[in-house]
């Protein structure tokens, strides 16, 4: 399975799951910041415009408020059509498409778990997809995983994967991949002497 098809799969995991929340559910905070579980989801599906909307999103965003324009431009939808929307578009397009559609794997996959885990909804990410997320994660020059893994040694202790020198850092790799990417609330389920220094970074 190609990083496209993952994320094809990965939305319809997210779609399923968007199916049976309730209505406060919706509506509940997620991980990332000022954004409740609509939000997240109105995000996601942000991503496949063309280069020219993005643009225009820059513009509209100062550039640093590039996502929330996106985010506001599906605020007037209802949570039914927000799913619909996503099961409409279960296969990324446009941006969201570039690179293989690795892209839109690593951000749908870090999104699920961010509407996710605050709900208490855990769940098995399947492991070639976590794989690939992870190793793209760490590639990314838009996420903070560069300055949160420099220096430490990164090792999955339920996947086979590893990343980089230094003191150790180790746990399951769903807390890893949301550690590395900026989720304070994972850093606590890792362990190594390279933990006190990553979860040091994430507090400043």
């Amino acid at each position: 399975m190609n990083a496209l098809q993952m994320a094809t799969a990965e939305r319809t995991d997210l779609a399923n799951l968007l199916a049976t929340l309730r209505p406060e559910q919706w509506e509940a905070p997620s991980l990332c910041e000022g954004w409740h579980v609509r939000d997240v989801v109105a995000h996601v599906m942000s991503f496949d415009v063309s280069p020219l909307g993005m643009f225009r999103r820059a513009i509209r965003g100062r550039i640093v408020h590039i996502n929330q324009v996106g985010v506001d431009e599906l605020a007037l939808l209802s949570t039914d059509q927000l799913l619909d929307k996503l099961r409409a578009h279960l296969r990324p397009q446009r941006l969201a498409a570039i690179f293989g559609g690795r892209l839109a794997l690593l951000d749908v996959t870090i999104h699920h778990q961010d509407i996710r885990r605050p709900l208490g909804l855990p769940r098995e990410i399947p492991a070639e997809r976590l794989r690939l997320v992870l190793d793209s994660s760490v590639r990314s020059v838009e996420l903070p995983t560069w300055r949160i893994a420099r220096g430490v040694h990164l090792v999955t202790s339920d996947l086979d994967w590893s990343h980089g020198s230094g003191p150790e850092v180790s746990g399951p790799a769903e807390a890893m991949l949301m550690t590395i990417t900026g989720r304070p609330c994972a850093v606590g389920e890792l362990t190594g002497p390279g933990q006190p220094v990553v979860a040091a970074r994430l507090a400043r």
